[in-house]
């Protein structure tokens, strides 16, 4: 039965436990779920050569076993399989398969294989999603076969296109514009078709990565000023346009700007990715209505959501198992990478401490205790305003090893090494660090020492430095280009330091400061090596 069969035949306390209902269990019955569900996926790995290749050919008999015998994964654990789609390798058929970014510049591309398991599962929770977005508290949800959905999002192959194809299963919700329309046109071009339907049919939700959901935000709000919105009203229905006609009225009398808020009353505001810490506030501004943020990826798929609080995500426990590296067992991998750091489950996880997850995909799916790359601080065991009884979590970042800069591009030492040498800039010593604009906006700061010899022949300054650097950016990396075209964003920024900088703070502290995401503190300390100037020193003293 579709969701929208299920709301006219149930009640709605039937269907919110039905989809919701995770979220009244204890973690000791979340435990159960995941260990009982992990056993059959063990099942499953041991019948296939993927699982044989993972698990050494053994067959685990329990959960402990199975965190015993095999080893962390990582992509590259999975490349000679995956890549080639040999779908007589994994533990289930897959029913599609879905792609993103590797790493950026040397490994464009890397997939994941879906069950039909898998994808119903996803399905189920994506629906609770839909729910807990439109919901001001336990219980209550507003879906209407009626509604509309503003289309933000990348089609399939990518994870993102999977939403529509399964939201089409359950209800008749019509995205503006429609699918297939949307996916021949180029970004601007929907996002005007998109706002100019929406004048005439409402919008009543909208979803998309953080970065993108206030980059279209902004359009529609430039859009609904100017000239332009004169040939859109042309397709507005009359009371769209005695709303816009009030809006017009209350704006001018606040001397601000028309906002989509003044025209859309969105009954629920979805969004993914990285950095929507730094969006969210905007967005609800734009809107009126704060954005629930959900996790969802191509390997996990979707594994978590926040509920009408807004407080934290809580995990689904029938779509991967979960494992979690503590922050100090992460740190000392990093700086040995022959050291393999302990994991504990969800019923160890401690409040207020940092945590790199690991999953094992459940239902048929293909990785085995993968280390996706995302970390999530744990704010809280339960939630008395929430009623539950779960650990609850707010998305960080991605590990320091990568700079993930708006859900787009995934830059690592690699890439930055690979697009240094293409230039043939003659760089001694560099190191890289995510930070944010004054205005929250992330940026990729590239700190660099250029070689004293090639310094003799010729004055770089940062300026033509960074645009040096750019262009073998977007050669190498394509979500990084797209960065500018569809977001008009160049995240890149280009400090040069003395030269001897590097070297001088090894010799200080007996150690060189990491390529990637160095510690605040160490990246003072360089650039207090660098004897920065006067005007110069807020540089180091606000890292």
């Amino acid at each position: 039965m579709r969701f929208q069969e299920k709301i006219r035949e149930y009640s709605k306390e039937e269907i919110w436990s039905e989809y919701c209902g995770f979220l009244d269990i204890s973690v000791e019955e979340f435990m159960y779920i995941q260990k009982r569900l992990l056993l059959e996926q063990i099942q499953l790995f041991g019948k296939c050569e993927l699982g044989r290749r993972i698990m050494g050919g053994r067959q685990p008999a329990t959960v402990e076993e199975f965190r015993q015998m095999v080893p962390l994964t990582t992509y590259e654990d999975y490349a000679p399989i995956l890549m080639g789609k040999h779908k007589e390798s994994l533990p289930a058929e897959p029913i599609l398969w879905i792609q993103t970014t590797w790493e950026g510049g040397l490994h464009p591309l890397k997939v994941a294989p879906y069950t039909k398991s898998m994808l119903d599962t996803y399905k189920h929770n994506m629906m609770a999603c839909f729910m807990l977005a439109t919901s001001s508290r336990r219980g209550d949800f507003d879906i209407s076969v009626t509604d509309h959905m503003l289309y933000a999002l990348a089609p399939l192959p990518y994870a993102t296109g999977i939403l529509p194809l399964l939201l089409h299963d359950e209800i008749d919700i019509e995205f503006l514009p429609p699918v297939r329309e949307a996916e021949a046109m180029t970004f601007k071009e929907c996002n005007v078709r998109g706002f100019k339907l929406g004048l005439r049919k409402g919008i009543e939700y909208f979803f998309g990565l953080g970065s993108v959901t206030y980059y279209v935000s902004k359009s529609l709000a430039s859009m609904q000023s100017g000239g332009s919105l004169k040939d859109k009203l042309s397709d507005a229905s009359p009371a769209m346009i005695a709303r816009l006609l009030r809006a017009k009225r209350r704006c001018k009398k606040e001397n601000r700007e028309l906002m989509p808020k003044d025209l859309f009353q969105l009954k629920g505001f979805m969004c993914a990715g990285t950095d929507n810490d730094y969006y969210k506030d905007d967005l609800e501004e734009l809107w009126g209505l704060r954005p629930m943020e959900i996790f969802a990826g191509t390997e996990p798929t979707c594994i978590g959501t926040e509920t009408w609080n807004r407080d934290g995500m809580y995990f689904f426990p029938d779509a991967c198992f979960y494992e979690f590296i503590p922050q100090e067992e992460m740190d000392r991998n990093m700086e040995d990478p022959s050291y393999v750091p302990r994991t504990i489950l969800m019923d160890e996880v401690q409040a207020g401490q940092l945590y790199e997850i690991v999953i094992t995909v459940l239902k048929g799916g293909a990785f085995a205790r993968y280390r996706v790359g995302d970390l999530y601080r744990c704010m809280g065991l339960e939630n008395k305003q929430d009623q539950t009884r779960l650990p609850r979590f707010a998305y960080v970042d991605r590990v320091p090893s990568v700079i993930d800069i708006a859900g787009f591009t995934r830059i690592t030492e690699n890439s930055i090494t690979h697009a240094i040498e293409l230039s043939g800039l003659k760089i001694a010593g560099w190191t890289a660090k995510k930070e944010y604009t004054p205005s929250k906006r992330p940026l990729f700061h590239l700190y660099v020492e250029m070689d004293r010899a090639a310094l003799t022949n010729c004055a770089v300054s940062e300026h033509i430095l960074k645009e040096h650097l750019s262009v073998y950016f977007k050669y190498l990396d394509q979500d990084y280009k797209d960065l500018k075209k569809i977001l008009g964003m160049d995240p890149l920024a280009v400090t040069i330091v003395r030269c001897g900088t590097f070297d001088s703070f090894a010799r200080r502290f007996g150690r060189p400061i990491r390529r990637m995401n160095p510690s605040g503190q160490d990246l003072a300390d360089l650039l207090r090596a660098d004897d920065y100037t006067t005007g110069r020193r807020d540089l180091y003293e606000r890292v």
